[in-house]
């Protein structure tokens, strides 16, 4: 990874943080659909440079990364053009290096939660042919884990539903792939921090 684009989401009265995540986040991911080979694999990487971790919730910040291999992938984007209806809420800076002084490397991979004992026993019950109360009594022991990763409401635009995107952050010591999801996430490919 060795250039990037740096977008900031403004302070704002009329719309806040959390929205504007969701709203711009959406853009990037359409962005980066359309930059998909044959294989769905795509050559640009996110990271979010103020992410906190805290015990019981963290936050992403108000900065998002851009990291391409190189400058060429990241015109080929072109953030400006995917943001332009945000314009009033976000800053985007040119396609800069990546500085050659870095702190490390991190991944950042979508987690999941597995909500809810009744939904996963409608689901067990479902897919095991079976009824539910048999099913939930399976699940009935289990206790709720809760995530402190923070999140992107996002609303899919092939259900029509709206879904959290989880964002955990993971250090690693070196760069070991270069493709990433149509989010920008990966479980193994990392990204400069800096």
């Amino acid at each position: 990874m060795n250039h990037y684009i740096e977008i900031t989401l403004l302070p704002n009265t009329d719309i806040n943080l959390f929205s504007l995540w969701s709203k711009v986040f959406q853009q990037i991911h359409l962005g980066l659909v359309e930059m998909q080979d044959e294989q769905g694999r795509i050559p640009i990487g996110v990271s979010f440079p103020e992410y906190i971790t805290g015990e019981k919730y963290s936050v992403l910040g108000s900065k998002l990364r851009l990291l391409a291999q190189d400058q060429a992938t990241l015109d080929k984007f072109n953030a400006t053009k995917w943001l332009s209806r945000l314009s009033d809420y976000v800053h985007c800076t040119g396609i800069r290096p990546v500085p050659e002084k870095i702190m490390g490397y991190a991944v950042y991979q979508r987690e999941q939660a597995k909500t809810g004992n009744e939904r996963l026993a409608r689901r067990y019950a479902k897919r095991h042919d079976m009824d539910y109360d048999t099913a939930l009594m399976r699940y009935s022991a289990l206790t709720h884990k809760t995530l402190a990763t923070p999140f992107i409401r996002l609303k899919s635009l092939s259900g029509d539903q709206m879904f959290c995107l989880w964002i955990k952050k993971t250090k690693v010591e070196a760069l070991s792939g270069t493709t990433f999801s149509s989010y920008g996430l990966s479980a193994v490919a990392g990204v400069p921090e800096f």
